[in-house]
């Protein structure tokens, strides 16, 4: 179902409130911080046409609104291409011990982007996890169940990261979109990186589905840029 372009806006601005917050937004709230031109009653009928298109969803103890898995959806697929400036060039002088640079890459990765990150690096058939005492921290995980959940989705994803060896790109899943077991609650991002002296791993961002797309999306992507740059360098 289409949205309109001023939809399209709120729903922006909505779901980019509710990442920084984890609380349900208010029509008060966006009237109060935004300029919309529209008045505060089309801000609420505007909500209320998100929801019953299923992009927002009500909570029922609050009168404000969160992102659905398809509000969700329309803004990763709406993300505008940008890049991320801090590299990761400076573990490359690791690289003689794999095992240190990968473990390394991967605590970068967790640090950067306060979610859980997975790699597991076929050649040496190695698995790191990195980012619990972050990913925990998360208001989401308050409820223990949901934080068993998680724990099983990490678990299954050791078992069939292989299946993603050949995603050259972010592949983003978003709720009900995870085909792992336990995984519905949560999304993840997942791309095979390219690094130096051929080497090649594949790389997952998992978190709450609240968790920062477009930051998420650009560590990910920025991944093998120092490596290709120092190659295209060499080449000169």
């Amino acid at each position: 179902m289409k949205i309109t372009p001023r939809q399209g806006k709120l729903l922006d601005v909505i779901v980019k409130e509710y990442i920084d917050s984890a609380t349900p937004i208010s029509s008060q709230l966006l009237e109060e911080k935004y300029n919309f031109d529209i008045s505060p009653a089309t801000i609420r009928i505007e909500m209320q046409r998100l929801t019953d298109k299923g992009f927002l969803s009500q909570p029922h103890t609050s009168a404000g609104r969160v992102p659905t898995d398809k509000g969700y959806r329309f803004f990763v697929d709406n993300l505008k291409e940008s890049k991320f400036d801090r590299g990761f060039s400076p573990i490359e002088k690791e690289m003689e011990d794999s095992f240190k640079f990968f473990r390394d890459l991967t605590k970068k990765i967790a640090e950067l982007t306060s979610n859980l990150a997975f790699s597991y690096f076929p050649e040496e058939d190695i698995f790191f996890k990195e980012g619990w005492e972050n990913i925990f921290k998360e208001p989401e995980f308050e409820n223990t169940d949901l934080a068993s959940k998680f724990a099983e989705m990490v678990e299954n994803m050791e078992k069939e990261i292989e299946e993603f060896e050949n995603v050259d790109f972010p592949q983003i899943f978003i709720g009900k979109e995870n085909l792992l077991p336990g995984a519905q609650e949560f999304s993840t991002i997942i791309s095979r990186i390219h690094l130096p002296r051929k080497k090649e791993g594949v790389v997952a961002i998992l978190g709450p589905k609240r968790m920062d797309y477009n930051k998420n999306v650009k560590i990910i992507k920025s991944l093998n840029k120092p490596w290709q740059k120092k190659k295209t360098q060499k080449t000169k």
